[in-house]
């Protein structure tokens, strides 16, 4: 009775479930995760947007904004795509179990893939992914909603990325690459 209500942390031989450990160490990789996006203050001060000077000003100021708040860019298309699924029941259904296998297989997998001995790239598991996503989704018949939806993030994401001033921007050395890689390389 003495170890009532505790929850173990790790494995022992004596045949702890593997399941909370890994329960436990997709929590902490979500956190980790999560902690990428930026704060949702920052992203929407109101004195840091005007418009850009110049085209080329513009351009600059995408390619920084969105190294800089990329997760918090995710984060809005996704909700678009997911709200424009809402008159879609069944795609909507689809849509949540993808981004179910999408979390385990690609985002909270912390060791390699391995298939039939073989070890699988995160850039083929990424390709994989992307393509069985797009077939599921296209076979809901909801590919118009899908292509518009992300039509709408993607273009609010640019109007953002282009307005955003970026002086007051203040990169981490950990945020220098524009996709994240999971465990297991590129």
């Amino acid at each position: 009775m003495k170890n009532y209500g505790t929850i173990p942390t790790s494995t022992s031989p004596a045949g702890t479930p593997v399941n909370l450990e890994y329960i436990s160490r997709a929590k902490e990789r979500l956190k980790v995760g999560l902690g990428a996006c930026r704060p949702w203050r920052e992203m929407f001060q109101i004195h840091a947007l005007n418009l850009p000077k110049s085209f080329s000003d513009a351009v600059a100021r995408i390619k920084t904004n969105f190294a800089y708040f990329q997760m918090n860019y995710a984060i809005i298309v996704l909700l678009i795509i997911f709200l424009s699924l809402l008159w879609h029941p069944i795609s909507l259904i689809v849509f949540i179990a993808m981004m179910a296998v999408w979390l385990f297989l690609y985002f909270l997998r912390d060791e390699p893939l391995m298939i039939f001995g073989r070890l699988i790239t995160d850039r083929v598991v990424l390709i994989v992914l992307s393509i069985v996503t797009i077939v599921v989704l296209f076979f809901t018949r909801a590919t118009t909603n899908i292509l518009v939806a992300l039509l709408v993030g993607v273009v609010v994401m640019l109007i953002h990325a282009a307005v955003r001033k970026t002086d007051n921007l203040v990169f981490d050395e950990a945020d220098t690459s524009l996709l994240r890689s999971p465990a297991g390389g590129p």
